[in-house]
């Protein structure tokens, strides 16, 4: 769910009585309604910072640090992946932290920032691709968490790809023979912010688990993005961002066929690889192929922002050419962007939904062109509109503002799943779910985006959502239709996770269903956490963390469920390590708010507004834009008053958790025009602030500033692009407490081996004794993958978390193990000891929080 924050202190007179999340979304369609007419440029789409650009500025950025100053090769995952499996590991076994129910309408949290009582109950991480048998059997993929298998419909999950390297899903598929295809390199963002590793498949899905045998052909899909695969005859077709490819599902040896790319010259190796919308040159997003010649297949290609060669294909005289389809689907350029295709399966239908450039350059309201159907059920049409977006706002939908309507992501968020028994029964994901039992002449609104909006809903946390009933997470990705007890069931995968309801189900006179499941019973825990804090509650830990998609999640002693306590995305996170409710929590782009009661709240502020215990403290970067979307913040660990918060400047405020506004920070230093904090860090005085500026490819620049918290000794370092330091993305630091000017810092992105851009260089960690002035290479034998935080644990050790595990390196060694067991293949974002120093905790950005005891390291030297 992402509200955008440069609306924060604005409130709709009409919501008054809402949570601040949804008077947020309120100010953000009033914004959007007020751009009607003025067209926005490439650029300018990404860096809104704003529904839904704040979207694709997030996978951007995700994408940026680990491919600057130039595009990656494909294979660089795999290899890192082999270099790891060839370490030794320590001893120690990591335990998982979140693996609870994670409930984003617990009653305790009902402060001015929380989502809770939206109505989408419990969640997980996004779910991607969905996949389903007729004996209850459900498998899900998470956008970075693997793949999960239930044999009950859902729920009870086990994992069943913790042994390949790419946890990213982009498509997840049962073929006619009962195998799993599952295509990694999550495509939701048309940008390659989840690169896979190619498509694997499992031949007995019910009982075996995914190996990295089972890939299918050779690299020739590493470092992709893979939207769709489709089965049409005895070949397999894959949607990649570098263009269509194809194999046989008979014989799964020999390497993919690339069938068509629009502009192969801009691909890596080209001539045109290095111009900067190279990524976005040969995006392919589905296919369809006629139910009775399948052999003659349309291609649906196309950037979502628009693009020359965006269009639908089909082969003509052994060459892939335009086709116009028939009927009132368009077909140009200027009107094709992310297109879903779907057939029903007596082949009576076909069904489309079409994201248009044009609405989304012009219309405020919604970026969806149309619902489409082929009664003929031919790809080619005639094709005749089903549904706009103003009919989809009129059918029960919780998106009627004008500048935020149903569409208005669908670049993002598209799922068609037609009733296997029935060819006019037909399921569309947007950012809700909608239903039509007509063949697209008439639509329900089944899961709505959330219940604020409607007469039902109350803040009564003895009421959940006041009379209203629970309906599924916002941004529909995937869906499937399975049988349990011989009784058919949607499911459908989120940005919230999974979510169940009958096929026949029931639903109040507003057409909203009374009978959604949630399926997230903290089995499967894909949570995809930015950071990490723990501080000391109830005679135990109470462990924080910030969320993409699900806002701040709370875990106290003693709860045998998570709650969340605040809302949006949570990106980095401060806790008090001697009083876990001391919290602050920051939204995207240094959207600061901070609590000292863990924002335990019953919302009695929506009558007393002194009685909200949540306040906004933001730094005045946010105000002006001037700040990563994942903006770094940190505490001094020996002086909890002490805060340094990174923007275009580096912030400090000496309050702590006190503060309670925004003007109590004052500006240290500025980075420069156009520089934006990467990765601060701070203790005993000095302060080390990463910054990027141009942070793409495309002029890419880095350095570190180091100064004192006294404002005083200010200065850039000098980096050569080539030497010492890589000219890389600056992850993360850690400062020695005894000596702060011994720090260690993690370089992200992949060695000059991989990446094709000046000064790459090598190695991705590196120690200075002297305040930055010198710097030592001590990557030693780590594997060569993107590096994203660094801790000093007690006894001297270093820890890394990186794309694909974790590692360590005691005190006065060289070489790097594995640092402990039972830690599946994910990204770590954050590495934070507790409060006594002895436990490690992991934030991972797929699978949750997880902890280590470092006593074992202990005993075992």
């Amino acid at each position: 769910m992402i509200i955008t924050p440069a609306m924060s202190a604005a409130a709709s007179p009409a919501g008054k009585d809402r949570p601040e999340p949804y008077r947020r979304h309120v100010a953000v369609a009033a914004d959007r309604a007020q751009q009607v007419g003025q067209p926005r440029s490439l650029a300018a789409d990404e860096d809104e910072g704003e529904d839904p650009e704040e979207i694709a500025e997030q996978a951007e950025q995700y994408a940026e640090a680990r491919s600057a100053p130039g595009i990656v090769a494909p294979g660089a995952y795999s290899a890192a992946w082999a270099q790891q499996q060839a370490l030794p590991k320590t001893s120690g076994r990591w335990q998982s932290v979140t693996d609870v129910p994670y409930n984003s309408d617990d009653p305790r949290y009902r402060d001015i920032e929380s989502n809770s009582s939206g109505g989408a109950g419990f969640v997980t991480g996004r779910i991607t691709g969905m996949a389903a048998d007729s004996l209850g059997y459900v498998y899900a993929g998470a956008a970075n968490g693997g793949v999960w298998r239930s044999r009950t419909g859902g729920g009870r999950w086990q994992p069943i790809a913790d042994r390949v390297s790419s946890p990213s899903t982009g498509d997840l598929r049962l073929d006619r023979a009962g195998r799993l295809w599952w295509a990694t390199g999550e495509a939701n963002t048309s940008a390659s912010s989840f690169v896979g590793s190619g498509v694997y498949v499992l031949r007995d899905p019910r009982h075996g688990s995914f190996r990295p045998a089972d890939r299918v052909g050779g690299t020739e899909l590493e470092s992709t993005i893979i939207r769709k695969l489709r089965f049409f005859g005895d070949t397999v077709w894959a949607a990649t961002n570098r263009g269509a490819y194809s194999h046989s599902l008979t014989r799964l040896s020999g390497p993919w066929k690339r069938e068509f790319a629009p502009n192969p010259s801009y691909l890596p190796g080209g001539a045109q690889a290095a111009d900067a919308d190279a990524a976005y040159k040969n995006i392919i997003n589905d296919f369809a192929a006629d139910p009775k010649h399948p052999d003659r297949v349309i291609i649906a290609a196309g950037w979502r922002s628009g693009d020359d060669y965006n269009g639908f294909y089909t082969r003509r005289g052994g060459a892939w050419q335009r086709t116009v389809l028939a009927g009132e689907m368009p077909s140009d350029a200027a009107n094709v962007g992310m297109v879903t295709l779907a057939p029903s399966a007596d082949g009576s239908r076909y069904y489309a939904i079409e994201q248009s450039p044009t609405q989304l350059t012009t219309n405020p309201d919604s970026a969806l062109q149309g619902i489409y159907v082929s009664r003929s059920g031919s790809p080619f049409g005639p094709w005749t509109l089903g549904a706009d977006y103003r009919e989809l706002a009129a059918s029960g939908s919780a998106l009627t503002d004008p500048g935020y309507m149903p569409g208005v992501q669908s670049w993002y968020n598209q799922f068609l799943q037609v009733d296997p028994a029935d060819p006019d029964h037909v399921y569309v994901g947007l950012e809700e779910v909608f239903e039509s039992a007509d063949g697209g002449a008439h639509w329900t609104t089944p899961g709505p985006y959330w219940n604020f909006g409607f007469a039902c809903w109350s803040i009564d946390p003895s009421k959940q959502t006041g009379d209203c009933h629970q309906t599924t997470h916002p941004d529909q990705h995937s869906a499937a239709v399975t049988r349990l007890h011989g009784k058919p069931y949607l499911v459908v995968g989120d940005d919230g996770g999974a979510y169940r309801r009958p096929v026949h189900g029931a639903a109040d006179a507003d057409g909203h269903a009374t009978d959604w499941r949630s399926l997230n019973d903290g089995t499967m825990d894909v949570l995809q956490y930015y950071s990490v804090g723990v501080g000391r509650d109830r005679g135990g830990v109470a462990v924080s963390g910030g969320l993409q998609d699900n806002g701040q999640s709370l875990l106290r002693p003693y709860d045998r469920v998570m709650g969340s306590n605040f809302g949006g995305d949570g990106t980095d996170t401060i806790v008090d390590p001697r009083n876990g409710c001391n919290i602050a929590e920051e939204y995207v782009y240094l959207d600061i708010w901070v609590t000292q009661n863990c924002a335990v709240n019953d919302g009695s502020w929506v009558t007393d507004p002194s009685l909200a215990t949540s306040y906004e403290v933001a730094p005045p970067d946010n105000e002006t834009g001037a700040a990563r979307f994942v903006a770094p913040i940190t505490a001094d660990p020996r002086d909890s008053r002490l805060w340094i918060a990174g923007g275009q400047h580096v912030w400090i405020q000496r309050h702590g958790f006190a503060i309670r506004s925004g003007d109590e920070w004052r500006s240290l230093f500025d980075l420069g025009d156009g520089h934006v904090a990467t990765a601060v860090a701070t203790s005993g005085g000095y302060v080390y602030a990463g910054w990027c500026g141009p942070c793409n490819n495309q002029g890419f620049t880095r350095g570190i500033a180091v100064g004192r918290t006294d404002g005083s000794g200010w200065h850039q370092l000098t980096l050569p692009v080539e030497g010492t330091l890589p000219n890389r993305y600056v992850s993360g630091f850690d400062v020695d407490g005894r000596n702060p000017r011994h720090v260690v810092v993690a370089i992200n992105g992949f060695s000059r081996k991989w990446t094709e851009g000046p000064g790459a260089g090598v190695g991705h960690v590196f120690e200075s004794y002297d305040a930055g002035s010198h710097w030592t290479d001590i990557s030693a034998n780590l594997p060569d993958v993107p590096a994203n935080t660094v801790s000093m644990v007690d006894g001297g050790g270093l820890a890394l978390g990186t794309d694909t595990g974790i590692f360590y390196r005691p005190e006065r060694e060289r070489r790097w193990s594995v640092l402990g067991h039972d830690l599946p293949t994910t990204t770590t974002l954050q590495l934070k000891t507790g409060p006594t120093g002895r436990n490690l905790y992991a934030a991972t950005h797929g699978r949750g929080i997880w902890q280590f005891d470092l006593s074992a390291l202990r005993r075992h030297h």
